[in-house]
């Protein structure tokens, strides 16, 4: 077995899934996966084995490492802005259920708030666990290693996605990444918006390194390392 089911709560679990972790949500009368992990391949048996409620499987972007498992699902919820990257980029067909930055997704007592936060990818989201005052951040906001390389990443963008969420951060009270620590508190959403800000300033120096192939620049600002294009335009 490639991943571990970490529950986090009676209504709440995580999988980690080497070095990448979506979760499995159930309010009263459904349940629901965010995102599908990298290499895992059995989610409803693995949703089957904890609740007993109907599953869909919602995405907070593109990535491969967060759609590994959308093949078993007829629709996922998606925002439409990531079209491009789930099918120009990542080569995925099946239809999508849009999201829309405000929207509620109930699953029973659980309402669940779409956030919005293009940067890191056009179509990048977030969810808050409204009753449970948790932020379920996707990649924007964590500790680990942020990729800000590639046609699909915007720095400037994701830079205002970060002032954006700050204004949320008297709904929460902890931040599920999907990678890195978990949980992050809100102080951290700061603390990533002063290092963008030092990076494009040119404040902090980058190391240059080779990722998948490609040559990009390290950021370590602390907070969080950022992965950048060799080329990045100043504030």
């Amino acid at each position: 077995m490639t991943y571990k089911i970490i529950q986090i709560d009676s209504q709440t679990w995580r999988i980690e899934d080497q070095g990448v972790r979506f979760f499995l949500l159930t309010g009263d009368s459904e349940a629901l996966f965010i995102d599908s992990g990298m290499t895992v391949h059995n989610l409803k048996e693995i949703a089957k084995s904890l609740t007993s409620l109907p599953v869909r499987l919602l995405n907070t972007h593109a990535d491969p490492d967060h759609i590994g498992g959308n093949q078993e699902f007829d629709t996922v919820y998606m925002n439409p802005a990531e079209l491009s990257n789930y099918h120009k980029t990542q080569h995925r067909t099946g239809s999508i259920t849009p999201v829309w930055d405000g929207d509620i997704i109930d699953l029973g007592n659980r309402p669940l708030q779409v956030i919005t936060l293009p940067g890191h990818t056009p179509g990048s989201i977030a969810l808050l666990d409204m009753t449970r005052r948790v932020l379920i951040g996707g990649d924007p906001v964590q500790d680990g290693s942020i990729f800000m390389f590639g046609i699909q990443r915007e720095i400037h963008a994701y830079r205002h996605s970060l002032e954006k969420l700050e204004k949320f951060t008297d709904k929460f009270d902890q931040i599920y990444p999907s990678h890195g620590t978990i949980p992050v508190m809100p102080s951290l959403i700061g603390e990533l918006h002063a290092a963008v800000g030092k990076i494009l300033e040119g404040e902090i120096l980058p190391t240059e390194e080779t990722i998948f192939g490609n040559s990009v620049r390290k950021y370590d600002a602390g907070a969080a390392v950022f992965l950048m294009d060799e080329e990045q335009p100043t504030t």
